[in-house]
């Protein structure tokens, strides 16, 4: 035989036995490829599900903080409210500092201090169903928890009027209810 015709037995033996093989290798590859793409999506899908668990957790902890939170806040402000038997209530509050009891012509609201009134109002009686002045509308009350109101419904705002602190309708200051005497 000569040698090219061995060489062309030799090289048509290498392919039939090598291709089989190197296809085999492949599937092999194939397989462990998507085995490992198998894997992947099976720790993401676990590590999804721990973090959802542990964001709920986070939630769950953090609504329970909260409602500690707003527990002792309405404890402590219980304790610091504005007693109708104590004459001397609003003594040591920041927002009376500058209160020096009634004074003639005027009247007083709690944190902007005294401010000039129509001598027509001065000793008023506020009545449910009247209506404030535009010029004593803008004297809100700050806090009206303080003094064991409930917060005003939409469109309504507290307001000092003398020591009394209305309910008004904020655009037309029709009085919906009043507390008087309160300090």
């Amino acid at each position: 035989m000569n040698r090219l015709t061995k060489a062309a037995i030799v090289a048509l033996a290498l392919t039939t036995t090598a291709a089989p093989l190197a296809a085999q290798a492949q599937n092999r590859d194939h397989r462990e490829y998507r085995q490992d793409r198998r894997e992947d999506r099976h720790d993401r899908r676990e590590d999804r599900r721990e973090w959802r668990e542990d964001r709920r957790e986070e939630r769950r902890e953090w609504r329970e903080d909260r409602r500690d939170d707003r527990r002792d806040y309405r404890q402590s402000r219980h304790h610091d409210r504005w007693d109708r038997n104590n004459r001397d209530w609003w003594r040591g509050r920041p927002e009376f500092r500058d209160y020096r009891g009634a004074r003639n012509g005027y009247w007083y609201a709690p944190g902007r201090g005294y401010y000039r009134v129509d001598p027509r109002y001065y000793g008023y009686r506020w009545r449910q169903g009247g209506y404030l002045p535009s010029a004593y509308r803008g004297y809100y009350v700050d806090d009206p928890y303080y003094y064991g109101l409930r917060p005003a419904p939409r469109g309504y705002r507290y307001v000092h009027a003398n020591n009394d602190i209305l309910l008004i309708a904020v655009a037309t200051g029709l009085i919906a209810s009043v507390l008087h005497d309160v300090y």
